[in-house]
């Protein structure tokens, strides 16, 4: 039975994942094939402190969460979203 826990977790975390790669994708106006994990959303796809602030708000509403302004410093890639929001709302583990 153990591993049926760590199945939904794992398809938990996977669809969580890749339902913040698609918003950060509509609000960067990027195809998710063009965003890697680890890719720099500044640096690498030109997304200013505007678009930053829209991920945060999108995220706050898709997931039920408030997520302090002073987190978007590690907001900066795909993996780093993730991390923050995994956080806030809990999924990640202590």
């Amino acid at each position: 039975m153990p591993e049926k826990e760590v199945t939904t977790v794992a398809t938990t975390t996977d669809a969580n994942f890749a339902k913040i790669k698609e918003i950060v994708c509509e609000i960067l106006e990027l195809e998710e094939e063009e965003v890697t994990t680890e890719g720099l959303f500044n640096e690498e796809y030109g997304a200013d402190s505007l678009r930053a602030i829209e991920i945060l708000g999108a995220l706050e509403r898709e997931f039920g969460v408030v997520i302090d302004q002073a987190e978007l410093g590690r907001m900066t890639n795909l993996q780093g979203v993730y991390d923050v929001v995994s956080e806030t709302a809990g999924w990640a583990k202590k």
